[in-house]
């Protein structure tokens, strides 16, 4: 735990008591903070108050006496309408701060050095960031990494001058982190997202843009025009910018030629890395992630040979395009996170032969946007509520069947890609749906899918199986 020292002696209000709430309450009581928390669930009160937090309903506290009000990131700031203790908060002038914020202070105040990735983008920051940290792991530094993925950030162990930090940053986190200042600070890509929670897309943006601009340098993906005008932009206001590119060469930053990770410096190129071989970052998608953790452990100190040998064993992210086993030429493929026709893309992209496990509980849309991937498609395999809806946008170019259960995909699926005489088959679960009509989360769905692979007779696990 980080304790909230920055806030010692004074009084805080916090709403939201999910996960990262109490572990934020705990930190600033740790801290020596006063706090005093709520919550619109009565589960979640109670179980605060069972760990020792005070809680009470902020609409009757004196909102004069605070000295910060702590929000929880899910909950809205300003669209579709601020919460009520935003209201409440603002109404007496009292500075509204998220976990990221106390974090950034917390740095500030015990280990300004200390090394402090942040990394924020409307897709693969996930992926990012494990891969950021795994690198920085792999070559022997002292790593934490967390926010919005695994631990809460104000768990992680206390700043030191040369323990390096990686986070993630969801736009809602950084819209609560008026100082974040990472030494690295990496936005990868925007496209429309969260538009409820921000209104528009130009201000979805800007948020975005404010973890690049208090970074030391500024890692920005520019395969799109927002995030070109970013970097333009920062570039202007006399920031240090790198660029990065998963399809066009740069005159100057980094971008991807094929499997090859490319530096360029005022036009003259040199290769700073390979995926070659590595099955865990394959794709066009997985280039910008390896570019962005590549340009990021350079700024912190890192050599290429570290870089490199980090890339080569990554494992992968769980349910991202994790690969869980193999028999003979047949390889099995869990991208259960891929909830979306646009989160299936990259997967469906990545592979020539592929055997696709989709379906659940269906999104706006479909799978029509994934048209252009049909080609590769040897068979469908759906499941859940979506199988009739897919069955007739693939119609009668991709042949299908109607699985209905997961499990009965998996075999029908594993049993004809054994049969493919035509090289590598994938079985690939991408379901471009929620889970949630037959299973909890995706999560879940993705355990079922690895369960059901393994038990598969003559299956070899691969290496970075969970």
């Amino acid at each position: 735990m980080i304790p909230a020292a920055s806030f010692s002696g004074k009084r805080v209000s916090l709403f939201g008591l999910g996960g990262s709430g109490i572990a934020t309450a705990r930190a600033l009581i740790e801290g020596g903070a006063d706090v005093l928390a709520w919550d619109d669930n009565p589960d979640s009160v109670a179980k605060a108050g069972a760990l020792g937090i005070t809680t009470a309903d902020l609409r009757g506290a004196d909102w004069a006496r605070f000295s910060a009000f702590v929000l929880s990131p899910g909950v809205p700031l300003t669209h579709p309408k601020p919460h009520w203790t935003v209201e409440l908060a603002r109404g007496s002038g009292v500075e509204i701060i998220g976990d990221i914020e106390l974090f950034c202070r917390e740095r500030m105040l015990l280990a300004p050095a200390a090394p402090f990735i942040a990394i924020t983008g409307t897709n693969g920051k996930s992926t990012t960031t494990a891969l950021t940290a795994h690198i920085l792991k792999s070559a022997g530094r002292d790593t934490q990494m967390g926010g919005n993925i695994g631990r809460a950030v104000m768990t992680l162990d206390p700043p030191q001058p040369e323990r390096h930090y990686v986070v993630e940053c969801s736009s809602y986190q950084i819209d609560l982190a008026p100082s974040i200042n990472p030494t690295a600070g990496v936005l990868l890509n925007l496209t429309p997202d969260h538009l409820d929670r921000h209104g528009t897309m130009q201000h979805y943006a800007s948020i975005k843009e404010r973890l690049v601009a208090g970074s030391e340098t500024a890692i920005i993906g520019v395969d799109d025009s927002w995030c070109a005008q970013i970097a333009d932009r920062l570039e202007r206001a006399g920031r240090q910018v790198i660029r990065i590119s998963k399809r066009l060469p740069l005159t100057d930053g980094y971008f991807a030629d094929g499997t090859n990770l490319m530096e360029a410096v005022h036009g003259r190129y040199s290769r700073v890395a390979f995926l070659e071989g590595i099955g865990s970052l394959r794709g066009q998608h997985n280039a910008q992630n390896a570019l962005a953790a590549a340009a990021a452990c350079l700024k912190v100190g890192l050599e290429l040979g570290e870089i490199q040998s980090g890339l080569e064993s990554f494992p992968g992210l769980a349910h991202r395009m994790e690969q869980v086993g193999r028999k003979g030429h047949v390889l099995f493929v869990n991208d259960s996170k891929a909830t979306n026709a646009d989160a299936a893309a990259p997967a469906l992209s990545s592979f020539a032969r592929i055997y696709w496990i989709a379906g659940g509980l269906p999104k706006e849309g479909g799978i029509e946007p994934l048209r252009g991937f049909f080609p590769r498609i040897a068979k469908a395999y759906l499941i859940g509520e979506a199988a009739p809806a897919f069955s007739a946008t693939l119609g009668e170019p991709v042949p299908y069947e109607i699985s209905g259960t997961l499990a009965a995909a998996v075999e029908h699926a594993a049993r004809d890609a054994a049969r493919d005489s035509s090289g590598e088959a994938v079985v690939l679960l991408s379901p471009a749906c929620a889970s949630f009509d037959q299973f909890k989360n995706f999560e879940v769905r993705g355990e079922a899918f690895r369960q059901a692979v393994t038990a598969i007779d003559g299956v070899m696990p691969i290496g970075g199986t969970r």
